[in-house]
């Protein structure tokens, strides 16, 4: 997988300073770099128009720790999101952020590395707590990481703490920076899976599915932790003959023995999404399948199609290994219960579960 390309630098006013913005301009030394005002002068007039080569450097003055917004009424996880920034040079046709974010170009906070501090204590300030943190929210942990140099400071800074863990969520093969790294301890490194015909389709600019899993494998011979995400699961014909293919990959390179968890969830969108997808990816063909409106206005599937997607999934990835840790993603108690035969009630049911993994792989 080559490295994305940046044709140009936008620095932001008040950015140029912070100590994570002068290593970038040390790693792109011949990129141009155009001096800009805050963003919020620069709002999307066109939804085609991403601009995915332009670097936007900025001061954020928001919070960096923040509790996953999840949807209302479901079951919610309990993750806390660590803001690096906002979009990534991949392009999913599915992706969220099309309709989520009213800005263009790739946004890095450079001043993350400055504020860590602060983000410790509050850490720090809840000892009997577990913070399960992700970066992956909101733009992919690793496909800027040759650029930005995140795990260079941000693996030091987590491993060192007790009642956390950090999961770096990607699509991408690039892990030759964060294997260099000597800290392993409550750092997990997830992909995101899919068949390989969504992948070819739907998943542009990313990994193939071989290289996702030969990449998580090499990290797990490296000695770090690893997590799957199934998300979103698609509803094709054939298609469960083809996360089938998915599960035996992942049987040829990866011991489950020190899989913390693997989540399941369904494609589903809110409906200004659809609009946003329809026009940048016209040739789409993932709104065939049958959709209703869920409880918090979001389509999904309808619900006999998820349950059965999530038994059969789940079902076979029990067979290779019988404790990897397997949840679902902004779901209902029926729909656990139908399709695993299991619920944890409410949030805090899964986020007591969740930590448990934790407990059990960390210690």
């Amino acid at each position: 997988m080559k490295q994305f390309k940046i044709r140009r630098i936008l620095l932001e006013r008040g950015a140029e300073k912070d100590s994570l913005a002068q290593k970038i301009f040390k790693k792109l030394p011949n990129i141009p770099i155009e001096n800009v005002e805050p963003d919020e002068l620069a709002l999307i007039e066109d939804i085609e128009e991403m601009d995915k080569e332009s670097l936007r450097i900025i001061h954020f003055n928001g919070e960096f720790l923040k509790s996953c917004p999840g949807t209302r009424r479901y079951i919610c996880c309990g993750y806390k999101i660590l803001n690096i920034g906002i979009n990534c040079p991949m392009d999913c046709s599915y992706c969220f952020l099309q309709s989520y974010v009213n800005q263009p170009s790739l946004r890095i906070f450079t001043n993350l590395e400055d504020r860590l501090n602060s983000i410790g204590e509050v850490i720090d300030s809840f000892p009997d707590s577990i913070f399960r943190i992700g970066t992956g929210e909101f733009t992919d942990s690793l496909s800027l990481d040759y650029v930005t140099g995140w795990t260079d400071f941000l693996l030091p800074f987590f491993s060192n703490r007790k009642n956390c863990i950090l999961e770096l969520k990607t699509k991408t093969s690039f892990i030759k920076d964060l294997i260099k790294s000597s800290h392993r301890e409550r750092i997990v490194v997830a992909w995101s899976l899919n068949t390989p015909r969504i992948i070819a389709n739907q998943e542009h600019k990313t990994a193939s599915l071989k290289n996702r899993i030969i990449a998580a494998g090499e990290c797990q011979k490296a000695g770090f932790v690893l997590a799957f995400h199934f998300d979103p699961i698609i509803s094709y014909q054939g298609c469960a003959d083809e996360y089938e293919e998915t599960v035996q990959l992942l049987e040829r390179y990866i011991n489950p023995e020190s899989i913390i968890w693997i989540s399941l969830g369904s494609f589903r969108y809110m409906p200004n999404l659809k609009w946003a997808i329809m026009k940048r990816f016209p040739g789409t063909n993932i709104f065939n399948g049958e959709f209703v409106p869920g409880l918090d206005g979001k389509f999904r599937y309808f619900k006999p199609i998820r349950v059965e997607m999530y038994a059969k999934l789940s079902e076979r990835l029990k067979k290779w290994y019988d404790d990897l840790g397997i949840y679902l993603c902004m779901e209902s108690d029926d729909v656990w219960r139908q399709s695993l035969g299991w619920s944890p009630k409410n949030s805090a049911g899964l986020s007591l579960y969740l930590d448990s993994r934790v407990k059990v792989i960390f210690g």
